[in-house]
């Protein structure tokens, strides 16, 4: 499918289809006229990102994230190399939200009770 199409499945612009694509995320194969096009199976590819990106995954995360998933949206396959850098991503996590809920209480205390 050219990327005009995968862009109307899956509710992504073509922009960022060739951003995903730079990044390593999304393969397509060149026509002889240079036009990209795209396997069935990127569509199922293009809602993992999307998925993984809102999770807050960067895009070198997910790259490496990415060959782990399955055709359910919901499920990786959980190999020790990802287990590592999940957990990793959830430490970073934890920290920001530590920072986040520390400024919270600062900026509160500011405020009158009421």
């Amino acid at each position: 499918m050219l990327i005009g199409e995968l862009s109307g499945r899956t509710g992504v612009s073509q922009r960022m289809l060739r951003y995903y694509e730079e990044q390593g995320l999304l393969t397509a194969r060149r026509d002889a006229n240079g036009y990209r096009r795209y396997d069935e199976d990127s569509v199922a590819t293009v809602r993992h990102i999307r998925k993984l990106l809102d999770l807050g995954l960067s895009t070198e995360v997910i790259a490496e994230v990415l060959p782990c998933t399955m055709e359910d949206l919901d499920r990786l396959d959980l190999c020790p190399t990802l287990v590592k850098t999940l957990r990793a991503e959830l430490e970073e996590l934890d920290a920001r939200i530590d920072t986040l809920q520390r400024n919270r209480g600062a900026l509160a205390g500011y405020l009158p009770v009421v």
